[in-house]
């Protein structure tokens, strides 16, 4: 009888293999939203480096980051359901396979952020990485009732549900290869909103980078970020993750929407050979806070001047 570990081991490839078709599929975009600002968000947007190993992937008008940690690669954000195909193809041009991405972090679970993440995380099999929050309305394809846009109702905030999620807690770590990214919950956009942070290495120069997520005081037209009284409701709550962000170590930040941090001019100049290199801000995340703490208090301030409902 000829020997069987050959065999065995040709058993164990196939089923490896198997698996790994299982995990992933060909990629099949969800149904287009229909939204004001869907398609100019929605430009093609060529991909490039970050800094080191981290990449934007994203559309012009919507981030994405890849990040390879030298054993796989982690994905943040999905933007638009219809963005899928354009960071699929960004991720391609830069010499990689959606079936290397291993974990797709979740800033915030509106579908301008999150609608292209089902599509994504089944194309790739990767396992998406999200708050509590997050995860559930997530699960839901809904933001949550007490989400301050939630009053725009549940067709125009519709996004595909995502079943595959693990949530990571506060300040928890996710380390894959030679990336450490850490969830830093910042709430007032959305009850789950999540900023990122890792740092990464250009040779011996290594930097702070820091997914922020959007700090800006939005809602339907009844909602109160301060309350009934204009002094309570999710104030506190936001300044204090406008805070948060203000206080991260931060060498180059990348916000969810890139013109909120100049990303044209950025790469203008750039492209002119401009050094250091502009995407290189040690002051970036506390103008960003700064900005985002001017913004709501002139929303409060709106909300208690306004005629009492």
């Amino acid at each position: 009888m000829p020997p069987r570990a050959p065999l065995i081991g040709l058993y164990a490839a196939l089923a490896a293999l198997a698996v790994t078709a299982a995990a992933a599929a060909p990629l099949q975009p969800d149904a287009a939203k229909n939204c004001r600002s869907c398609n100019e968000w929605n430009q093609p947007q060529k991909p490039f480096q970050l800094y080191g190993k981290s990449w934007y992937v994203g559309t012009h008008g919507l981030s994405a980051v890849l990040i390879d940690s030298g054993d796989g690669l982690v994905l943040l954000d999905g933007a638009l359901p219809e963005s899928a195909p354009l960071i699929a193809a960004n991720i391609a041009q830069l010499g990689f396979r959606l079936e290397q991405i291993r974990y797709i972090g979740v800033s915030h679970a509106h579908y301008d952020h999150v609608g292209g993440v089902a599509a994504l995380a089944r194309a790739s099999g990767a396992t998406v990485i999200a708050s509590a929050r997050n995860a559930q309305a997530l699960a839901a394809g809904q933001p949550p009732a007490d989400d301050p846009q939630a009053g725009f109702g549940v067709e125009a905030n519709a996004f595909a549900k995502v079943d595959n999620v693990k949530v990571v807690a506060d300040g928890e770590t996710v380390r894959v290869g030679h990336l450490a990214l850490t969830a830093h919950y910042t709430p007032g956009h959305t009850p789950g909103a999540t900023s990122w942070s890792w740092p990464d290495c250009d040779g011996e120069e290594c930097r702070d980078l820091v997914y922020a997520d959007s700090l800006n005081a939005v809602s339907d037209d009844m909602y109160r970020f301060g309350g009934a009284d204009g002094d309570g409701g999710i104030a506190a709550n936001f300044r204090s993750s406008i805070a948060r962000v203000a206080a991260l170590p931060c060498d180059l930040l990348i916000p969810v929407h890139p013109g909120f941090a100049d990303f044209d001019d950025k790469l203008a100049r750039r492209a002119k050979g401009a050094k250091p290199d502009p995407f290189l801000d040690a002051g970036a995340c506390k103008r960003y806070a700064a900005a985002a703490l001017r913004k709501l208090d002139e929303r409060l301030n709106e909300e208690r001047a306004a005629p009492k409902p």
